[in-house]
């Protein structure tokens, strides 16, 4: 059974109410921007993936239907409900919870994120998501500063990846190979070593726990504006791979890694 469905009702809906509270003067995320969200500010908050930001993919749904399409999900045998780049809508996921549950709704959730997290945000959660399936995009702040504008990444994501670690432990798989609750980490090897690696497994397998479940990610090509950077403007090596996932196992580290 789901961590959600141990929690009494009165409690789920005053998460709901407190991260609902947030919305007028926007902190849900550390850029705390204080966008109204409620009169349709926008904020900083953007989408990484080009279906939804350039394509214009998907439907606004109001949480009634949100809690419908999870049920829809739970009968057509899917294992979880993975929420990706949830943070900036947690309100209105708790908001659907809340019906979802009272309509019989008992697989896990994911909480999938770049790993840029306020641990205030997170511990509304604490009890509710199950699997915590962050980012470690970056190793220092000098590359976070220049890559993607956000100079304090790294001791943000750390302090988010302790908080979910917190909460939910080390990866647990049953017997047929599907997480049932945890934390994974994704790390994106970057050309040149640019994505720090030796600090974001140190820090994993010394800061977390060296049980922590790496996924050691190759597929990193540019797009976008990469390509304003020269040294970002190809893909990995082979071997830039194999030092990445070396750095990993030589730190302790030996759960996923090249997944």
């Amino acid at each position: 059974m789901a961590s959600y469905n141990h929690m009494p009702s009165e409690i789920l809906r005053e998460r709901a109410e407190i991260a609902l509270s947030h919305l007028e003067s926007c902190d849900l995320c550390p850029r705390a921007c204080g966008a109204d969200r409620l009169t349709g500010e926008l904020g900083y908050c953007r989408s990484e993936n080009y279906e939804i930001s350039q394509l214009g993919e998907g439907r606004e749904v109001l949480p009634t239907k949100l809690a419908e399409m999870m049920i829809c999900l739970q009968e057509a045998g899917c294992h979880n409900i993975n929420f990706v780049t949830p943070t900036h809508v947690i309100p209105q996921i708790l908001e659907a919870l809340v019906e979802a549950r009272e309509m019989g709704l008992s697989v896990p959730l994911v909480y999938n994120s770049g790993g840029y997290d306020s641990v205030e945000t997170l511990r509304l959660l604490d009890g509710i998501f199950d699997i915590f399936m962050p980012d470690a995009k970056y190793g220092t702040e000098a590359a976070a500063k220049k890559y993607s504008d956000a100079p304090d990444y790294t001791m943000v994501m750390k302090a988010a990846i302790l908080e979910m670690h917190r909460q939910v432990g080390p990866l647990e798989i049953d017997d047929d190979g599907v997480a049932v609750r945890g934390l994974l980490v994704r790390h994106l090897v970057l050309p040149e070593g640019l994505a720090g690696t030796s600090e974001v497994v140190r820090f994993l397998a010394e800061e977390v726990s060296p049980e922590t479940y790496l996924n050691v990610m190759a597929q990193y090509r540019p797009c976008y504006k990469a390509r304003s950077y020269p040294e970002l403007s190809r893909p990995i090596t082979l071997r830039e791979y194999a030092e990445a996932v070396g750095l990993a196992r030589a730190a302790g580290l030996d759960r996923g890694i090249g997944i």
